[in-house]
């Protein structure tokens, strides 16, 4: 199963984070999911610039950097500089989104649209012009730990029949369970952002869940 799996790293071990990272890698995971929050945007405050540069100096796979902050374009070379491969904005997080992710591909790094719940498909249409990766989301943003807003299944649907047309790659943020993951990678989504759903907190090894995750294991 051609499938992508990043690790939510709000939700690693702070004790014991490098060993985190290796162990993560060692299962498989491909990326590393980092959530940055300014407590305005969404009402909560997430992982920070330290938090993004440790984890880089001890990764080999890329570091996807989630911006839950107003007017993201203020620091967009910040994160580049610290070590973000791919950055994921909200359209609704600051005026003229187009600069913000203009902005991002001047600085090498690769650029994402992150979508709310509410955000309608319709409104994020011009923006796939821009972007090839979309991180939808299925709960609202800001906490881990959330139930699956059902509702989202629609969207989902609808992001699907224009997938090809505009050469996205989709990815699922949001109580990523086993469940989930089965069901949505069959219909069309290229990844999933892994936290407590299904990966963390889980007292089994992390490889033991990823090679379940991927079908390579019953």
């Amino acid at each position: 199963m051609n499938i992508k799996f990043s690790a939510s790293m709000m939700c690693a071990d702070y004790g014991h984070l490098e060993e985190e990272v290796k162990n993560l890698e060692a299962a498989g995971v491909d990326a590393f999911h980092v959530d940055i929050m300014d407590g305005e945007f969404v009402h909560n405050f997430g992982m920070g610039i330290h938090d993004l540069q440790y984890i880089k100096s001890v990764a080999t796979r890329p570091i996807e950097c989630h911006l839950m902050i107003k007017e993201p374009v203020r620091y967009v070379k910040l994160f580049a500089k610290c070590g973000a491969d791919i950055l994921y904005v909200h359209p609704e997080s600051g005026y003229q989104i187009g600069e913000t992710i203009q902005r991002i591909m001047e600085c090498g790094v690769t650029p994402g649209i992150a979508i709310n719940p509410t955000t309608s498909v319709e409104s994020a249409l011009e923006l796939f012009h821009l972007v090839k990766r979309v991180l939808i989301m299925t709960v609202n943003p800001g906490h881990a730990g959330q139930v699956f807003l059902p509702f989202i299944e629609k969207k989902i649907s609808k992001l699907i029949e224009i997938k090809e047309e505009y050469g996205l790659e989709f990815f699922w943020d949001g109580h990523a369970s086993p469940d989930n993951v089965r069901k949505f990678t069959h219909l069309g989504i290229d990844g999933f952002v892994l936290g407590t759903a299904s990966l963390f907190g889980k007292d089994r090894p992390y490889q033991e869940i990823i090679l379940e995750l991927r079908g390579e294991q019953s």
